[in-house]
Parts: C-alpha cells; structure tokens; sequence
C-alpha cells in the first residue's frame, strides 16, 4: 500500500463518517427534545398527535439510517482496505476476457450491496413504514418490484456499462470526454422514455377523470403556457399512504402524474395549488438547471478519474495490487462520497432556493392561502416533523424547513 493515501484516505473516511453520525443523533435529540409540543405557527392546523407521530417516524428513520450509515461505512473498508476488491479480481481476472471482466466485477459489486441491503430494506418497509401506519405493500409486491429492478438494471446496465469500459479503453488519453458525452445521451434518453416505458412496469397510470379538479388543472397549464402529454393518477397506494405529485419526461413526452393517495386527501383547489408549485419549477428552468449541473459535474468527475486512472499510488493506497480501467472505475466512484460530503450543504441550499421560487411561482398563479393547507395537510399525512435540526437540515433537506417555507407564503397573500 501507499502509506501516505491510505492514511489520508482514512483520516477523510473517519471524519465523514463521525460527521454523519453526528449530525444524525444531533437530529435525533433535536425532534425528540420538541415533541412535547406543536410549534407555536402550526398549533391551530396540527394536532399533537400528529405531530408526536411525525416526531416518532423521524426518530426511527433516524435511528435506522445510523445502522445503514455503520454497514456502509464497513462494506467500504471491507472492498478497499480488507482486501474485498482484490479478491473479486483475482477471482474474475483468470477467467474473463477485459470487458466481460469489468461486467462481472461491477454486478458481482452490485449483487453483494443489493443482498447486504435487503434485510434493512425489508425492515424499512415492513416495520418502520407499518409501524407508523404507511405501508400497504405486501411481500409479493416487494419481490416482484425487486426482480423487475433486477432484469432492468442488467438488460440497461450490461450494455451501458460495457460500453463506458469500452470507450475508457479505445479512446485513449481523452477516454473521459467520451464517456461524458456518452452518458450525457443516455441519461436524456432515459428521461425520455422513462414516463412510457419504465414507468409503467410498476405503476398503473390512468387519465384523470374528468370533473372540477381537471377543469381547474387544464385553465392552470393553459395560464401557465404548459404543454404535457397528459394528465395522470399513479396507484401509488398499493405501496404506501404517502401522497405526491411530479411532472416527468421533456419535450413533447411531459407528463403530470399525482398520486391517488394526494387526490383522495386534498381539494380541487389545493391539487391546483401544488401542481402551481411543479409548474414553477419547470418554469424557472430547474430541471434544466440541476440537468446542467448533473453534466458539469459528471464531466469534472471524469476527468479527475482521467488523472487517476494510471496512478499506483490510488490503488495501492486502497487496498488493490492491480490496475486496470475496471477496478479504477469502481474504485473511484465508492470513495468519491467520502470525499465530496462536506459539499453536501451547497446542493441542499440550491436545492432548498429553488423550492421557494416554485412557491412564488405558484402564489402568482393560484391561491398562495390553497397552498399553504396543502402543505400542512402533506407534512400530517407523511408525518414530516415540523422540528428538524437545523444543522442536519442544512446538510441533509432539499426542502426548506416547514415553518420557512409557510412563513413566505402567508407573507404572500397579505
């Protein structure tokens, strides 16, 4: 090994990974020191119940992403620095050919985190989910939803990935501008075809009936100058009572989906209010804006992997005697996160302005008063606490906190 990288590698690890935990106990003891009582701006909108219940959910959450965090943070020491990757190597690299190589290492990677996930998965969804009262999934589903994943991801991501091994092989010193314009295309193309083609393998959309609700939407699109595809209602209650509403695909493929579980909860009016706020986000060009950051990032990503690839030093100082483009990709991409954590709070601010600006945007174009019980009515149903921690939220929420977010609105219809 390089003992200088490893042991830098080690020093950013530990301080990431108290970081995280920090902040998520910090969270912890914030909500449940609140508990006791509703905050003073939701008093009259949100009984105690409620908000115990969503302080409660917050906790377990909470407490659950400590134990991922732990067995993350382990499986990475357990491929790099324990010899797991080096393994897998020569294991795969006396029987392969380079490309097919690749392909089993990154799906070999892939099946032991899938297989290490699916119990806290399960325990998610059927006792944290059922245990606050939200999930309505059953066994078969979450297996058929697992084996469709599976066959997707490898009838995709077979071919993808031998393609991005192949360029970074072919293509010589610049290998890392070619898979950027490559996975610039393919990631369009996914948003393209997702709303017709994958989406559909999970969910059932149907056409929103008509009715007052519909009225409303299509006089909403036609003041806003919006163009889609259609208007939809996704079964989203055979998994969860959790309620949302989006927008997908581009172009001429835009669709509004809602979940039939927010149409049941909210008024005409409300659902209005809210596809204001998704028209806003689509109207201060935010999708266009996080798709351009997505690429700019993607293609500094890969160009430093280009100054990396060759270096001894960056798979000694992990753990891993050989080199080769494979195991250079792989590596790279499981320790990025460690090092790019403390940039987490600049997604989370850019992420949290545009919210507001959707906000404004949808108090100039319908009732900013509709949208504010909307809201109220949405962080009751997903028992969002109402007291997050503010240094947790800063790094971890791409929402505003509850009581900012209300605050601009109420501002805006006086």
């Amino acid at each position: 090994m390089t003992p200088d990288f490893t042991l830098l590698f080690l020093f950013i690890f530990v301080l990431t990974l108290t970081a995280r935990l920090w902040l998520t106990l910090r969270h912890i003891r914030f909500v449940a020191a609140h508990r006791a009582a509703v905050p003073a701006d939701f008093a009259e909108r949100i009984s105690l119940p409620a908000h115990q219940k969503a302080a409660d959910y917050t906790v377990d959450r909470s407490r659950m992403a400590i134990f991922s965090t732990l067995i993350d943070a382990g499986l990475l020491l357990a491929l790099t620095l324990g010899g797991g990757l080096a393994w897998l190597h020569d294991f795969w690299s006396g029987r392969l050919g380079e490309l097919p190589y690749g392909l089993a290492m990154i799906f070999s990677l892939l099946a032991i985190s899938g297989l290490i996930d699916l119990p806290l998965s399960l325990y998610r969804q059927f006792v944290i989910e059922a245990r606050h009262g939200f999930n309505r999934m059953t066994l078969g589903l979450f297996f058929a939803d697992l084996v469709k994943q599976t066959l997707l991801g490898i009838a995709i991501g077979a071919p993808v990935i031998l393609a991005v091994l192949w360029l970074m092989g072919a293509m010589g010193t610049f290998w890392w501008l070619y898979v950027w314009l490559f996975w610039c295309l393919f990631n369009l193309l996914i948003l393209f075809i997702y709303p017709t083609w994958i989406a559909p393998l999970f969910n059932k959309f149907s056409p929103l009936a008509d009715g007052e609700m519909k009225t409303r939407i299509e006089a909403l699109l036609v003041r806003c100058g919006f163009r889609s595809s259609g208007l939809f209602v996704m079964d989203g209650s055979k998994r969860s009572s959790h309620g949302n509403a989006y927008f997908t695909g581009f172009g001429n493929n835009k669709r509004i989906v809602f979940f039939d579980t927010l149409l049941a909860r909210l008024t005409p009016s409300e659902v209005e209010a809210v596809l204001a706020h998704e028209l806003g986000h689509f109207r201060k060009k935010h999708i266009v804006k996080r798709i351009i950051f997505m690429f700019a990032a993607s293609l500094g990503l890969l160009w430093l992997l280009g100054q990396l690839i060759n270096a001894a030093w960056f798979y000694n100082g992990l753990g891993v005697p050989a080199e080769n483009t494979a195991l250079g990709l792989i590596l790279f991409f499981l320790v990025i996160p460690v090092f790019t954590f403390p940039l987490s709070p600049l997604n989370s601010y850019f992420s949290r302005r545009h919210e507001f600006e959707a906000d404004a945007y949808a108090a100039e174009h319908a009732d900013a008063s509709e949208l504010t019980r909307a809201l109220v009515k949405l962080y009751q149903d997903n028992a969002s606490t109402l007291t997050p921690d503010p240094l947790h939220s800063l790094f971890y929420d791409s929402h505003p906190p509850a009581a900012q977010r209300i605050a601009r609105l109420q501002m805006a219809t006086r």
